[in-house]
């Protein structure tokens, strides 16, 4: 494949691989030019609660395959991605999309904005400091069960729990981690999705803050044949397609 590749080539291409060769070496500038395009993904509120750790250190990639559990895709990468949930950051990239929108819309009087630039600054400065803020979970089930009552009588958002805004932060950094994947593939580049991980310690041996969460570690090198565990699987169409 060639970096030219179509979207479908990249699909069929990339597979989840548990062994590398670890005599052929990958390109770190390529792996950050696939991370870079991995923060182009879509993403809840343009919020973009996520970091990726790009880890090249021998050092450190030994000590991430102990807290993989010495899985064969870590003992062999050449590379890792941490990639990692910052919830707790939700205040600075709000004021971050305010800032960006201000200088966009340009510097005028509030009377001065139109209803879609007002309702798009409001967004950031009122909208999402009311999903986002909570105290020990108390605030988050109060807005759950307002939303629960507005419900009743007309559709309203209702995943406003601790919890469920934990989960819109994974789904997007999710989607931030199948993007890179993709353009990995893309570079002929292979990669693996590790779940079996000591969360614990990988937030210790990346000095992250506890309040911070690990989405995904993905392996990355050059497959070996028998790094591919036979034909891919899936259920049969369909069972998952439902067209209505």
């Amino acid at each position: 494949m060639k970096n030219s590749t179509s979207l479908i080539d990249a699909i069929n291409h990339r597979r989840s691989v548990r062994v590398y060769d670890k005599t052929i070496e990958i390109d770190p500038e390529i792996v950050k030019k696939c991370v870079q395009q991995a923060t182009l993904a879509p993403n809840s509120s343009n919020m973009q609660l996520w970091e990726f750790h790009h880890i090249t250190s021998k050092e450190i990639l030994d000590q991430l395959t102990v807290a993989c559990l010495d899985q064969s895709a870590a003992k062999t990468a050449k590379q890792m991605l941490v990639v990692v949930v910052r919830k707790d950051i939700w205040k600075q990239r709000a004021k971050s999309n305010a800032v960006h929108l201000t200088a966009t819309f340009g510097e005028k009087p509030k009377t001065e904005y139109s209803t879609r630039e007002k309702f798009a600054l409001n967004y950031y400065n009122k909208l999402i400091p009311f999903v986002y803020a909570d105290f020990f979970g108390i605030f988050g089930c109060i807005k759950y069960c307002i939303g629960w009552v507005i419900g009743l009588f007309k559709p309203s958002y209702r995943q406003l729990r601790n919890a469920d805004m934990r989960i819109v932060a994974h789904k997007t950094a999710g989607l931030a981690a199948q993007t890179f994947m993709l353009s990995m593939a893309a570079e002929n580049y292979d990669t693996c999705p590790m779940e079996g991980t000591d969360t614990l310690r990988i937030k210790k041996i990346l000095k992250l803050p506890s309040s911070s969460e690990i989405n995904m570690v993905i392996s990355c090198g050059i497959r070996k044949p028998e790094g591919i565990y036979g034909e891919r699987y899936r259920i049969p169409f369909e069972e998952v397609y439902k067209k209505w």
